[in-house]
């Protein structure tokens, strides 16, 4: 989701975990345009009105260098010829400020459905595994070397993120902003993202000898086969 508004993003992250995704965050559209570029998310949530690069540039701009992915615009530009524009400029839905989160999580699940139908050979990844660590999206369920994991939701949720970005470091500001939904830095939060990383680390590291999570003294966290502490 690429939206500047804290109060909106806020809420509807919150939504859309209740409708089942896993929302992440970027509060402006150079931002939004990088990780858009950089992750596999399945579909974008595009506000129109950013600060610097607004949503319909962002959009324009990812569809001229071949994103497929679906993106839903998001705006309070209700006019019949601002829709026109959104949907031309490269929109797949296009969804008016103020609206229910269902409306938005029902209308998701729909792009989501055609985009899986227009390829059929092309399924979205909810299976990842690094080294003897296997993590199933769909079945919510942790495995290391054959032994079941049990993980909180934060912890699950932090894991996802780190083995989506496996070997890229990600910063404690990153995780603060796309696994706890803090649109704003708060310094406070680092212990609390600290103490998580060591709770996964004890279970997903203590009992095998090559180890997974790293510490990146003052930089972050990154999640790969290789020790390089």
């Amino acid at each position: 989701m690429i939206e500047d508004e804290a109060k909106t993003a806020r809420a509807t992250l919150i939504g859309l975990k209740a409708e089942g995704f896993i929302p992440f965050l970027a509060s402006t559209g150079e931002e939004g345009f990088f990780q858009a570029n950089s992750y596999p998310f399945d579909a974008i949530v595009l506000d129109w009105m950013l600060p610097g690069r607004s949503g319909l540039e962002v959009l324009k701009t990812l569809r001229a260098r071949g994103f497929k992915k679906p993106v839903l615009l998001l705006t309070a530009r209700d006019a019949l010829k601002d829709r026109i524009t959104g949907l031309d400029g490269g929109a797949d839905d296009y969804l008016i400020k103020p609206f229910a989160l269902t409306e938005l999580g029902a209308r998701l699940r729909a792009l989501l459905r055609r985009t899986t139908a227009d390829s059929p050979g092309k399924e979205r990844q909810t299976y990842w595994r690094v080294a003897d660590l296997e993590v199933d999206l769909t079945l919510h369920r942790v495995i290391r070397a054959g032994k079941s994991i049990e993980l909180t939701p934060r912890e699950f949720n932090l894991l996802i993120y780190l083995i989506v970005n496996a070997g890229l470091i990600v910063s404690r500001e990153t995780l603060a902003r796309e696994v706890w939904q803090e649109v704003r830095r708060v310094t406070s939060l680092d212990n609390v993202i600290d103490v998580h990383i060591a709770h996964l680390r004890r279970k997903i590291d203590d009992d095998f000898p090559c180890r997974l999570i790293h510490t990146i003294r003052g930089v972050g966290f990154v999640l790969r086969k290789e020790d390089i502490e």
